[in-house]
């Protein structure tokens, strides 16, 4: 579906975080999540709407659960089992908690859950349960994962790529083969959140990383993939050498093939890029993200700004506008983790300080 997809039209992914609530303390966390859930929060009901909109979209959308610790919420096998009945590919991103039970995964597994994305930020206990912040989420994790492979529920792994992560990439990646994971998806930290107070690798070691990355989903068993680093799709067309003709590749980033509904109900482009364009289910997520000034102006190539407008691979990346929000105040902003200089390019490079 992916190579015929019409991004003007509908997203690959669409993210609805259910809650901000969870019981850990990560560091790199976007939502900033707390303990308790929001008074706001869509309710089941309107969650339903939420998905009955989604269905517009087209069959087989991909709806990611996501949060905080969507299991928090009581309602996520009802939300799973009704998205699944409407056509809907269903997944679910929790948080390594007590809460991921073999019996809760189980019932999850039996209302339709279609994939499960667990994070690891390092390659052993001490290393994950510090990024973290709690003693036993790396317990917790494996166990949900190995819980995961006997129920053949498919697993992914997220991973967040930051100075305090980055030299756990190699075990972590060995990890991710010895659970049999169908896919590592590797995130480079955007400042948002808690994760301001992270530090950011420098662009030359992104790059490194990158070709790394390349490199290893040449021999792995697994997929690999990169979130809010669209720049790794240029890495890769370098790597392999190819013919250039990068414009037939779809540049999936925030807003353009990328769709996220918060808690209480606000439709940004990502959750790491918080401007809303509108919210539901008053109004229809197929609306918003169609027609709506903000994720047409994102899905516009041109309309990009700076060292991002003038590079020759903006249509097949395009940079993190995020990472361009979070660091400038402007989404069709430069990249400031790209380290590639178009040819020709002599204007301002950006850093990777948050904007105030």
């Amino acid at each position: 579906m992916r190579g015929n997809l019409d991004l003007d039209r509908r997203p690959l992914v669409l993210i609805w975080e259910l809650t901000q609530a969870c019981e850990l303390a990560c560091k790199h966390c976007r939502a900033d999540a707390q303990p308790r859930r929001h008074p706001d929060e869509l309710s089941t009901a309107e969650g339903k709407t939420l998905l009955d909109q989604a269905r517009e979209f087209g069959e087989g959308q991909l709806v990611v659960l996501s949060g905080g610790d969507p299991l928090a919420r009581e309602d996520v096998s009802e939300l799973i089992e009704y998205g699944t009945e409407r056509g809907l590919r269903m997944t679910l991103t929790p948080s390594g908690t007590a809460s991921l039970t073999r019996e809760r995964l189980a019932e999850l597994d039996d209302a339709g859950l279609r994939r499960l994305a667990l994070s690891v930020d390092g390659g052993d206990r001490a290393a994950h349960d510090a990024f973290r912040g709690e003693d036993g989420s790396f317990e917790a994790t494996m166990a949900a994962a190995e819980a995961a492979r006997d129920l053949d529920v498919p697993l992914q792994i997220n991973t967040t790529v930051c100075a305090e992560t980055v030299g756990q990439l190699p075990a972590i990646r060995d990890l991710v083969d010895d659970l049999d994971a169908v896919l590592w998806s590797v995130f480079f930290l955007v400042p948002i959140g808690r994760g301001r107070v992270l530090t950011p690798i420098d662009p030359d070691r992104a790059e490194r990383v990158m070709s790394w990355l390349h490199e290893v989903s040449e021999d792995a068993g697994f997929g690999v993939k990169t979130t809010e680093a669209p720049h790794y799709r240029r890495v890769a067309l370098e790597e392999r050498d190819d013919d250039g003709d990068f414009r037939r590749r779809l540049g999936i980033r925030a807003g353009k093939g990328f769709a996220f509904v918060s808690h209480t109900g606000e439709v940004f482009p990502s959750g790491f890029l918080p401007k809303s364009a509108g919210s539901v289910p008053d109004e229809s997520v197929v609306d918003i993200y169609r027609d709506s000034d903000l994720f047409q102006r994102l899905r516009d190539d041109d309309a990009l700004t700076g060292k991002c407008g003038a590079c020759e691979y903006r249509a097949v990346c395009g940079g993190s506008r995020s990472r361009a929000y979070a660091t400038t105040g402007d989404p069709l902003d430069a990249d400031p983790l790209c380290g590639y200089e178009p040819t020709g390019y002599d204007g301002p490079i950006p850093d990777q300080h948050p904007a105030d």
